[in-house]
């Protein structure tokens, strides 16, 4: 006996597959979920450090602290970096975190105060200091939502920052204003990269210490902010 059609019929609507949720993301790149914890870590990380940073510029300036001198601020900065990396899977790596940050604020203070003494100081520190958040949103906001694998950039990013000490160290003899604006202009392109570099090794798994990735997205947003604040300067003032 012959079945009825309907029986005989196959479905031929197509199955829905489940997406898993670590792997979906609306309009943009997906980010593992490995890197995602890394992400999250470092950026709570980094937002605690800027504030605290900030506190301390703060009350740096308040107090009108003298900058410590270029040999000290070197000594304290890449002693404390240095002791940071070496700490960094252990709670005593936060501490140092923030010694880093605190001691790169307290530097910090006594900049801004000589920027505000400037006619148009506030708004030289404002513009900057906005300068700076667009520049950070931009290029990790590019590399987030693009996925894209920047590790062939170390090279060309480590000949970039050879290139600005001998400028720097260059320039200390020097002392010309056309060679500090230009300074300045590379170390903008350099650290803007530099955000967009750490970012994706932490998105594609080259980093994967929250700690670290921190303290380098820390470095390059203060050598960004100074580096526009004094293109700033340089531009806005009467001489």
């Amino acid at each position: 006996m012959k079945r009825p059609d309907y029986l005989n019929s196959e479905k031929s609507e197509p199955v829905a597959q489940s997406i898993p949720a670590e792997s979906y993301r609306q309009g943009g790149y997906a980010v593992p979920v490995d890197s995602q914890k890394v992400l999250r870590n470092t950026y709570a990380l980094l937002s605690m450090t800027l504030v605290f940073s900030g506190v301390i510029a703060a009350l740096s300036m308040m107090f009108n602290a003298p900058h410590p001198g270029l040999i000290i601020t070197l000594v304290g900065f890449y002693g404390l970096l240095f002791a940071v990396e070496k700490t960094k899977n252990s709670g005593m790596g936060l501490v140092l975190t923030f010694a880093l940050t605190g001691f790169m604020g307290y530097t910090l203070g006594p900049i801004l105060s000589a920027y505000a003494q400037l006619p148009n100081g506030a708004s030289l520190i404002a513009t900057a200091m906005g300068g700076t958040g667009l520049i950070f949103l931009a290029m990790s906001g590019w590399v987030l939502s693009t996925g894209k694998d920047l590790s062939s950039w170390g090279k060309m990013l480590f000949a970039g920052l050879i290139t600005v000490v001998v400028m720097i160290v260059a320039n200390f003899f020097l002392q010309l204003t056309s060679m500090s604006l230009a300074i300045s202009g590379v170390m903008i392109v350099l650290m803007s990269a530099m955000i967009a570099y750490q970012t994706s090794a932490i998105v594609h798994g080259g980093e994967s210490n929250y700690i670290s990735a921190a303290v380098s997205l820390y470095v390059s947003i203060y050598n960004l902010f100074l580096s526009l604040l004094q293109i700033l300067g340089i531009f806005g003032s009467d001489d």
